[in-house]
């Protein structure tokens, strides 16, 4: 029982003790290099990411509140690979903070978070799960103490987080009161067409398309993405919006599936305004965080679009662009991590004439680019037309136009950052970065994601494979 029970719960016991074992090295402070201590952590990230690959048990525990299957694990394993390249290149920045090890304590209690609310089969399990995964990020949002827009991040994140969990748990309070049961098995067919509960749905969905920042509910996503330490941007971007991803589709499908055509309507609406929004804004940007940030928007349109189709191909989908979207996404912001590292400029225009001094970092960008806006061959036009199939499958072709226009319509602010970095003139370059080692490797990683992945159709297949 007691070797059934940890291999169940790996992936969250391997967290905790990685979590003591760096409170030990804070209170020991018998290892006084910075350097020292992030090449201790990166090794115990990989063994982390390494881990989540074998010996994997399905199971239930705690009366059914937390369970893992294949496709959970799968889950989570791409969270601790996109934790992990986030580590490698944030080496150049954390390696003059003085608070290193307070960094990766609150960064790993809320990977932690993320994976016991992927895990969870009941709305107890996933609030603590969600509240563990939040809470820390406002801290991180605001880990550069001497930025006064750094605090005004944490403030707008915390803020909208409180405002989000609030909707949410009024929510779940009116589904407990109207069901008796927080478990989901056992609530999702005492779920009918109440109006009280259709009022409860609402006030659910409507908390997860914050955490989703799907519009209209996305207005802090830019301030707080602008005001964040780039691989903080990063990991709200990747592995944070990835989680809720997950337990979404979870969510929709399993929970609230008497729902079909009402959730199904308002993912329609919402995809529409999200993919539009996100890109007419993505144009007028210049700070480039801020792009990316209603980038990231845009994109949960196109996740929410393979969602709608309420089916495996639209879960696999999903799951198959986040692999995507994080190589892509992360191979960005770690070329950006290193320019406002090492110059701290964060501006488009700051990248004119980007390629004459560093023609690797400026390929990496420019593949990381087109795959996010969906240019073949990179993974991110399989990606995409995954999604765009399976939003096609409902048969709603106006859906799946304006879906496929506004691709179009990406391009243009996507090659406006590569026309800056290629094209544009500028009497005084970005000079040459020399990165770490591991800002290397994770450079190299998410190149080789970004191109190899799109090939690999064995993905694809297992993918689907596990969430059938």
């Amino acid at each position: 029982m007691g070797t059934e029970f940890l291999l169940i719960m790996k992936s969250e016991m391997i967290l905790t003790v990685i979590i003591f074992i760096l409170l030990f090295l804070k209170i020991w402070d018998g290892v006084k290099s910075n350097t020292t201590l992030l090449h201790v952590t990166n090794f115990l990230l990989f063994v982390n990411l390494i881990a989540g690959f074998f010996l994997n048990k399905d199971g239930e525990l705690f009366n059914g509140m937390f369970h893992t299957n294949a496709t959970l694990f799968l889950e989570k394993n791409i969270l601790n690979l996109g934790t992990f390249i986030i580590s490698l290149f944030a080496f150049d920045w954390l390696k003059e903070h003085k608070h290193l090890l307070e960094f990766y304590i609150l960064l790993l209690c809320t990977l932690l978070g993320m994976d016991f609310m992927i895990s969870s089969g009941n709305f107890l399990m996933f609030y603590l799960g969600l509240e563990l995964s939040t809470i820390p990020l406002a801290a991180l949002c605001n880990y550069d103490l001497h930025k006064v827009k750094s605090s005004e991040s944490a403030v707008k994140m915390i803020l909208s987080s409180a405002f989000a969990s609030c909707i949410l748990l009024f929510g779940i309070s009116i589904l407990y009161g109207t069901t008796g049961t927080l478990d989901f098995k056992e609530m999702a067919p005492l779920l009918g067409t109440s109006k009280l509960q259709i009022m409860a749905f609402i006030f659910a969905f409507t908390g997860f398309a914050f955490k989703l920042s799907s519009v209209p509910f996305h207005l802090w996503t830019a301030d707080v993405y602008e005001g964040a330490p780039v691989p903080v941007t990063a990991y709200l971007s990747v592995i944070s919006k990835g989680s809720i991803v997950f337990i979404f589709i979870t969510a929709l499908f399993q929970l609230f599936g008497n729902y079909g055509t009402t959730w199904y309507n308002m993912l329609y609406l919402s995809i529409l305004l999200t993919i539009t929004l996100g890109n007419l804004f993505a144009i007028r940007q210049d700070n480039i965080k801020r792009f990316l940030a209603f980038s990231s928007i845009s994109q949960v349109g196109y996740i929410l679009l393979g969602i709608s189709s309420g089916n495996s191909l639209g879960a696999s989908s999903a799951i198959f662009f986040l692999v995507v979207y994080t190589f892509s996404n992360l191979g960005a912001f770690g070329v950006i991590s290193l320019v406002a590292a090492k110059t701290g400029k964060e501006n488009i225009s700051d990248y004119k004439g980007f390629y004459t001094n560093n023609k690797s970092l400026a390929w990496v960008m420019a593949i990381c680019l087109f795959s996010l806006g969906g240019i073949p061959p990179t993974a991110g036009f399989f990606g995409k037309m995954f999604l765009v199939t399976a939003g096609a499958e409902k048969g709603n072709y106006w859906l799946v136009s304006i879906a496929a226009l506004n691709m179009v319509i990406s391009l243009f602010y996507y090659l406006r950052v590569v026309k800056a970095i290629f094209i544009d003139a500028n009497e005084q370059p970005i000079d040459k970065l020399n990165g770490s080692s591991s800002m290397k490797i994770a450079l190299a990683i998410c190149f080789i994601g970004v191109v190899a992945t799109g090939f690999a159709s064995g993905l694809f297949e297992y993918i689907s494979t596990v969430t059938r």
